[in-house]
């Protein structure tokens, strides 16, 4: 496969078939950097050498109802983890003050839980109103299962974009839950669509799903039409479901990621969590697909030093993209 003439291909309109995507996942490690460098022309022609930050602010932790094998706040887990009721307006300003100081462009608000309540949904929409004045950031909120009247709610205080990942195929979803259903992320994702807020949707690798598993979750997230899609790596944390799995490696991550970004040329495709344990040395490389990263902490795992994410995007020769009213602010 000539990974550069597939990739000049698909920015003039072509759909990868289902032969070409598993080829990508396939492909031996000796057409590594070709195939990264595919990757990096679908990624230069759409967002040159520009990286997105984007920093979490965990809202609430723990306490959450739902059975997710993969992660540590859920009803089913039994992680030592810090759980904490939804913080203050105060709290999420603090922190918005430091992703405006670390030149992050995008704040994204988490909570755990199936969904927000009214007064969750007011605590995140009178913060909002003052980042938005003060600081000028993209404002992403993560707040679960979402209704018509939270999201205009939230579409109002300036909240820029909704983010809730379907995670994982159609078919491999009970797998990993049962006490919600691949369809009600979907409808979250297009109530959030409906009221104006930029769809933010991705998956969780490394689940024990298939490669065709894989396949189909950058299908669907091309054909529900993310506007940001965060690829995690599965970071398996003890106490949970799928405590022990190791299914990946660095390699693998950055045919995923490329995968992603061929089937997705024009999206933010975004390294999201797990990439320190599973990409580990060649983490430089995946900015050659992706365009966007997360700095800092997750919720519940930490992410390395913030200034090793700023020398590796100083080393690589890329430049921070900031939003725009914040970089009159800065």
């Amino acid at each position: 496969m000539n990974w550069i003439t597939l990739a000049q291909e698909v920015i003039e309109g072509k759909i990868l078939n289902d032969e070409e995507a598993m080829a990508i996942l396939q492909a031996d490690d000796d057409e590594l950097l070709p195939l990264m460098q595919g990757a990096f022309t679908i990624r230069k022609h759409y967002y040159g050498k520009k990286v997105k930050l984007n920093m979490i602010m965990n809202a609430k932790s723990g306490y959450c109802p739902e059975n997710c094998g993969y992660c540590s706040q859920s009803s089913i887990s039994t992680a030592p983890i810090e759980k904490y009721p939804f913080i203050t307006k105060e709290e999420i300003l603090a922190g918005a003050k430091q992703a405006f100081e670390n030149k992050i462009g995008t704040f994204c608000i988490v909570a755990s839980g199936r969904g927000p309540t009214r007064k969750d949904v007011n605590v995140v929409s009178e913060a909002v109103k003052e980042i938005k004045d003060k600081y000028g950031l993209k404002v992403c909120a993560c707040l679960g299962l979402l209704k018509d009247e939270q999201a205009e709610q939230l579409k109002e205080s300036g909240v820029d974009r909704y983010n809730h990942n379907l995670n994982t195929s159609s078919r491999h979803h009970d797998y990993i839950t049962t006490s919600h259903t691949y369809e009600d992320r979907v409808n979250t994702v297009e109530i959030a669509k409906k009221h104006g807020l930029s769809p933010c949707s991705g998956a969780i690798i490394g689940m024990k799903e298939t490669k065709e598993d894989v396949i189909d979750i950058a299908r669907a997230l091309h054909a529900l039409d993310a506007d940001s899609i965060p690829v995690n790596f599965l970071n398996a944390i003890d106490g949970t479901k799928l405590e022990g799995t190791k299914e990946l490696n660095p390699r693998y991550c950055l045919k995923v990621l490329a995968l992603f970004r061929y089937i997705n040329p024009t999206k933010e495709i975004r390294i999201a969590g797990g990439r320190e344990i599973n990409l580990g040395s060649l983490q430089p490389l995946g900015l050659y697909a992706a365009n966007s990263i997360f700095v800092g902490d997750y919720l519940t795992t930490a992410g390395q030093e913030e200034n090793q994410d700023y020398t590796m995007l100083r080393d690589l020769g890329f430049e921070i993209e900031l939003a725009e009213k914040q970089a009159a602010l800065l």
